[in-house]
């Protein structure tokens, strides 16, 4: 929701209630103090700027595009240097080394540049917020506690400013996810291609899975954050358990709705809350838990199996502890924050630094993502640095690039689309001078679907305004 629409709907709503302002004999009626505050509300929501990109959405691919002369990084396979890369009606239809492309198609040449498959978010509320300290503009977390029909896909805003911010450092596809907070539930997550006049247009996959905010572990000593009130471990205890139990009777209850509802001949009356989670317990869906300590993420698997639904973990801050078992069980996990501080005064510095080293060494399936919850979504453009951040501790390069494309792509069950520079796959790319986890190059072009898009910004604008201040 936008301000100008915020700014509206209070000044109806004051309409409707206190009728409208006059002058009449004996000068102007006094307000009295509930209707000052509502004036300055009012004045700070109609101060807020009219924030919404104006870059137009790239066109439709309208005749086949031939890059030549490029070192094509397909990820999934070896690179081809000084290749080609041929796609049409937004597919890719040949890589080689070289290919003589149609009479019709437009001819790019590359001069050695790097071609690489557009990065993906794994983990994000891109287009769900935009001004966190403005309320009406967060659209990350409903009230209540079993959100699971809340839907990203319906309140992801296509003109979000930070959409073109991220995109122009080569993300291209995020998954977007509504955020529990303190809440078991957030709702349904939606897969998006960072691009498009409509979330239509956008979504890859409008119904990703359902996130589930996993109840806190009790913190041992040494932990931070903590809290400076006094700690009650037999409460602490009492609560998460009282938190599972919760958590376990909202899936229950879903699968006796579900149950009634194949049983009965009779149309049962709907409950949306349920039948957001009839694909999960049907195993058409993933569930998302968010866990980051090691008690969690070792009872969210088990509570996964009890369950009998597809689990796929995030955070996972403690995921180097729980390695064996993550991967014993086959878990994926899509990993937050690699660039981040240990949570323990006993843990390494480079706890967090080499989280995912361990995860690779294990065997174990993961992703990388920025894990830009909330307000943090601005920052998702630094997507690649976290990956570097692994490089600089240990973990190979290719490994760090796949687990911000292909990974990921397997996780989310889109690699069949994107992820990859292969023959069939969608030609979502991006055109650089160099390796992108390399915080000196830079993106020189980028297609969606074979849609040529504007990689202009508020960034490149606002530098453009104030080159022009010392010509």
């Amino acid at each position: 929701m936008n301000s100008h629409h915020t700014a509206h709907c209070l000044s109806k709503g004051r309409e409707d209630r206190l009728g409208p302002s006059r002058v009449g004999i004996g000068g102007p009626r006094r307000s009295s103090l509930p209707e000052l505050l509502f004036l300055l509300a009012i004045a700070a929501a109609t101060a807020i700027p009219q924030y919404g990109h104006d870059i137009a959405p790239g066109p439709p691919q309208s005749q086949p595009i031939l890059l030549t002369n490029a070192d094509i990084h397909t990820v999934s396979g070896d690179a081809i240097l000084g290749g080609s890369l041929l796609f049409e009606d937004g597919i890719i239809t040949r890589i080689a080394s070289r290919i003589e492309g149609p009479e019709n198609a437009q001819i790019i040449d590359l001069q050695g540049k790097q071609v690489y498959p557009g990065l993906i978010s794994a983990n994000s509320t891109i287009g769900l917020v935009e001004i966190n300290s403005v309320r009406a503009t967060r659209d990350y977390q409903e009230t209540g506690k079993a959100n699971t029909n809340a839907r990203a896909a319906t309140a992801i805003n296509p003109d979000s400013e930070i959409i073109p911010v991220t995109r122009a450092n080569g993300v291209l596809t995020s998954h977007v996810l509504p955020q529990p907070g303190a809440k078991l539930f957030g709702g349904t997550s939606a897969i998006v291609n960072l691009d498009g006049w409509t979330i239509e247009e956008m979504a890859l996959e409008a119904d990703a899975g359902v996130h589930i905010q996993w109840p806190g572990a009790p913190s041992e000593p040494g932990f931070r954050p903590h809290s400076d009130s006094p700690f009650n471990p037999v409460k602490a205890e009492e609560r998460y358990l009282d938190r599972i139990r919760e958590l376990e009777t909202v899936f229950d209850d879903a699968r006796a709705y579900m149950n009634a509802k194949e049983a009965s001949d009779e149309p049962i009356p709907m409950d949306l809350r349920w039948e957001a989670l009839i694909p999960v317990l049907k195993g058409q869906l993933h569930v998302y838990a968010n866990a980051n300590k090691y008690r969690e993420i070792m009872d969210a698997i088990q509570w996964s199996k009890d369950e009998g639904v597809e689990l796929i973990l995030i955070a996972g801050g403690d995921a180097w502890r729980a390695a064996d078992a993550i991967k014993a069980d086959d878990i994926a996990i899509i990993v937050n924050q690699v660039n981040s501080l240990p949570r323990r005064r006993w843990e390494s510095y480079d706890t967090f630094f080499t989280n995912v080293l361990k995860l690779h060494q294990s065997g174990a399936r993961f992703a990388i993502a920025f894990g830009g919850g909330g307000p943090l979504s601005s920052n998702e453009r630094n997507l690649p640095y976290e990956a570097a951040k692994a490089v600089g501790h240990g973990l190979p390069q290719e490994e760090a690039l796949k687990a911000i494309t292909l990974y990921p792509a397997q996780i989310l069950g889109v690699d069949d689309r994107i992820g990859s520079l292969e023959e069939g796959k969608h030609a979502t790319l991006i055109i650089t001078d160099g390796n992108p986890l390399d915080i000196r190059t830079q993106i020189l072009g980028a297609y969606i679907q074979g849609r040529k898009v504007d990689l202009s910004s508020r960034h490149t604008q606002l530098y453009e305004k104030y080159q022009k201040k010392y010509e």
